[in-house]
């Protein structure tokens, strides 16, 4: 299967959850290629976004695990090729 480049923006609303995030991203830490994480204090949030490079299927399943975590959104958008 052909790899692609492509971003994740994940928000933490539930700040108590971030350990289990962070777990996740630890398991799939070979498709990312960088991460920047910014707490976002006046609002009680983490955004976290990510330059994920892997196939459509790891990059789903990282994704599909990140989204079933309680209090957090996932978005994500890929290259074509």
């Amino acid at each position: 299967m052909e790899k692609r480049l492509g971003v994740v923006a994940i928000v933490v609303e539930d700040l108590e959850r971030a350990e289990d995030v962070n777990a996740i991203l630890h398991e799939f830490s070979s498709l990312v290629v960088g991460r920047m994480g910014i707490p976002y204090r006046d609002r009680g949030v983490s955004v976290i976004s990510l330059i994920v490079d892997g196939t459509t299927d790891e990059i789903s399943a990282m994704t599909g695990k990140l989204g079933k975590v309680k209090g957090v959104s996932v978005k994500s958008a890929l290259t074509k090729k």
